[in-house]
């Protein structure tokens, strides 16, 4: 798999109907679709560039109300490691966290920022318990979180709701941050 789809509807309904007609529609794996906050459904599905973006065309094609839609090929394995885990950034490194209006907006975001910088992407918050927005935390040295942060900032634009780099964080709050949610 190298392209990853995300579809996030406004409608639980209208995202499970858009969820089977994507699958139907090219050779995707459904890889997640499940509800989030404010009775919004994220959709992701994976398989080759042209199959991914027929699948995401139908559903941004479909009338459906979305909140975002994106394709994102080369996807960056980071991105689809911590969608299954987070990794403890190391105690001296930065943190930088970047908080978004909504979950595929912050996913398409997360994968800039670890294209672009030797950082390491600790955690991806995706919806839920935080009203349909997402938020994900970098680590590494303070140059290249700002770097990942700008990144990010590029992709988000008017998506964006807060981006910060601490320099020297805590422990306490390092490990506040890879805790919560498990």
């Amino acid at each position: 798999m190298d392209t990853l789809g995300l579809v996030e509807a406004r409608s639980i309904a209208a995202g499970i109907e858009l969820a089977d007609a994507m699958v139907k529609a090219a050779d995707v794996e459904l890889l997640r679709a499940s509800t989030i906050c404010s009775g919004r459904y994220l959709i992701h599905v994976g398989g080759d560039r042209a199959a991914v973006g027929t699948a995401v065309a139908l559903a941004r094609e479909s009338g459906r109300a979305l909140a975002g839609s994106f394709v994102l090929s080369g996807v960056s394995t980071q991105v689809l490691d911590v969608l299954k885990r987070s990794t403890p950034p190391e105690p001296g490194e930065a943190l930088g966290v970047v908080e978004c209006r909504t979950v595929a907006a912050g996913i398409a975001a997360a994968d800039a920022a670890a294209k672009r910088a030797s950082v390491t992407l600790a955690r991806l918050v995706t919806g839920q318990g935080i009203n349909g927005k997402s938020y994900f935390v970098i680590s590494g040295e303070v140059a290249a979180v700002e770097e990942a942060v700008a990144a990010a900032r590029s992709v988000l634009d008017a998506q964006l709701v807060e981006a910060v780099v601490i320099p020297r964080p805590s422990v306490a709050v390092i490990q506040t941050l890879i805790s919560v949610g498990r």
